[in-house]
């Protein structure tokens, strides 16, 4: 596929017609027209709906153009970069993270990436569910323990574990009788969690009493008193050290991962890069102790 024709073809779909793009950056029209028509050939497509005096893409066009335009601006990005021995990260950068993360830290991450890379128009979405990187324009995506995907790379850069706490004034009771509890979520009724404590494992049957949408909301109940909870260790250990919820134990199972994610495809640009360095400067260890403070300073 030619390059340059591609280009041209990018080109025109950002400004919306051939004249447009012609008067925005100089070039004549017949050529980037030629070119759009050759590049039509070599796929055998038809990228735009040509018509009186308007032009729309063709879906296979607009499927084309958003996924060869980040590309390409990437590509100028780093010849630029190359030409000038290293310019600062510029432009765009759009990120999608989880509720907790985002409540909890991204505000301040976000407040100083931005006072130490101003060219970086930074924008942060917050969304648990699984976003589609390519289609959907996210330049990195932050997700918890993510299902393998080949299309994307990453590195984690935080963990944490989930633990089970209580109001001081919550009695544990005996083997096998139930402990009202607050979970995220809903639909989850009569269960036992699995925990490991100093002196060995242990089960613990729960009633969830009441269901909540965020984590933040389950602690704030468990603090009140309503029943125990699991939370990440992160989140409480304020409290733990405090005396206001007590440790009843670690909750069985893998720890908790938090993953900066991107295409494998594409190149990694230097604002991205800026970005995953940064997160190290901020989480050099990845504990949950420096998750911990991080939030509390």
């Amino acid at each position: 596929m030619d390059l340059l024709a591609l280009a041209d073809f990018n080109l025109v779909a950002r400004h919306g017609g051939f004249g447009r793009a012609a008067r925005a950056t100089g070039r004549p029209k017949a050529t980037l027209s030629r070119r759009v028509t050759e590049l039509e050939g070599c796929l055998n497509l038809r990228l735009f709906e040509r018509g009186g005096r308007a032009l729309r893409l063709t879906e296979e066009g607009r499927a084309l153009f958003e996924r060869t335009g980040a590309l390409l601006t990437e590509l100028d990005e780093t010849a630029a970069a190359i030409a000038a021995g290293g310019a600062k990260p510029r432009g765009r950068l759009r990120i999608s993270a989880p509720l907790l993360i985002s409540q909890t830290a991204m505000g301040k991450l976000a407040a100083g990436f931005a006072l130490k890379y101003p060219d970086v128009r930074l924008e942060i979405t917050t969304e648990d569910r699984a976003v589609d990187m390519v289609e959907e324009g996210y330049d990195l995506v932050i997700r918890v323990n993510p299902d393998p995907d080949e299309s994307l790379v990453g590195r984690v850069f935080l963990h944490d574990r989930l633990v089970v706490v209580a109001n001081p004034n919550l009695v544990r009771p005996a083997d096998d009788l139930a402990v009202p509890a607050v979970v995220r979520g809903t639909g989850e009724r009569l269960a036992s969690w699995n925990l490991t404590t100093p002196t060995g494992r242990s089960r613990l049957t729960v009633d969830p009493v009441l269901h909540l949408s965020s984590l933040i909301m389950v602690r704030d109940a468990v603090r009140a008193g309503v029943g125990v909870g699991r939370l990440p260790v992160s989140l409480v250990n304020h409290d733990l050290a405090a005396g206001t919820l007590v440790h009843w134990g670690n909750v069985e199972g893998p720890d908790i991962t938090l993953w900066a994610l991107y295409p494998s495809r594409r190149l990694l640009s230097a604002r991205v890069s800026a970005f995953l360095d940064y997160l190290k400067e901020a989480f050099p260890m990845g504990t949950p102790d420096e998750l911990s403070a991080y939030i509390a300073e």
